[in-house]
């Protein structure tokens, strides 16, 4: 199990906090393993800027390039929030 720290843009990030997304499209450039736990960190695009809010999740599924048309080279990851870890 290995640790990701990754930028998620406003409105992804709130979809996962009122808990309406469950899924993380990804560049699969860090060889993500299902166990991996994800700290997903708000990220303001328009102003370039971390917002300080995070939120931890657990990947409990990956679906790999050629499986339902995912491109190599990239990732679907499920996810779930750990109890009690976003900010």
């Amino acid at each position: 199990m290995n640790t990701h720290r990754l930028k998620t843009w406003l409105d992804q990030f709130q979809a996962i906090v009122d808990g309406k997304k469950r899924h993380e499209f990804r560049q699969n450039d860090r060889d993500f393993k299902v166990g991996d736990e994800l700290c997903l960190q708000e990220y303001d695009q328009v102003n370039r800027a971390y917002t300080g809010r995070e939120i931890w999740v657990h990947v409990s599924y990956i679906g790999h390039p050629g499986e339902f048309g995912i491109p190599g080279g990239y990732c679907v990851m499920s996810i779930q929030p750990k109890d009690g870890c976003s900010r």
